[in-house]
């Protein structure tokens, strides 16, 4: 179980920190054409968003990996689901697709149980 949940948090790390420096340092301007729900942020709102990916993707593993305030990981995942959970509520009402941010919320929610303890392990 503890190897699964590693592999998910790698993957998790990866994906949340990467869209998340996009965000946060590219400029909205570029970023538009692909992600058109931009268009309903202002520039800060956006750069607020990725920073909250990025440290949440650095969350999901540096604390559980140097065994410093481990309860971090968890917390990070929890709280990149509840992102995720507002980024569904944003593609559904803009008629966009919104599997993606559902799945990485689902895939965050099972990671934070599972490192709370609650499979378990």
């Amino acid at each position: 179980m503890n190897t699964g949940l590693w592999v998910l948090q790698g993957l998790l790390g990866f994906v949340f920190f990467a869209a998340g420096a996009v965000k946060t340092f590219v400029p909205k301007a570029k970023l538009v054409d692909k992600m058109t729900w931009m268009t309903d942020y202002s520039d800060g709102q956006v750069k607020l968003i990725g920073l909250a990916e990025l440290l949440g993707g650095v969350g999901l593993v540096v604390p559980w990996y140097l065994g410093i305030l481990p309860i971090l990981t968890p917390i990070a995942a929890a709280a990149l689901a509840f992102i995720m959970g507002g980024a569904v509520m944003v593609h559904v009402r803009r008629k966009e697709p919104f599997i993606p941010s559902l799945v990485l919320g689902i895939l965050s929610v099972a990671l934070c149980l599972g490192r709370f303890g609650v499979f378990g392990y």
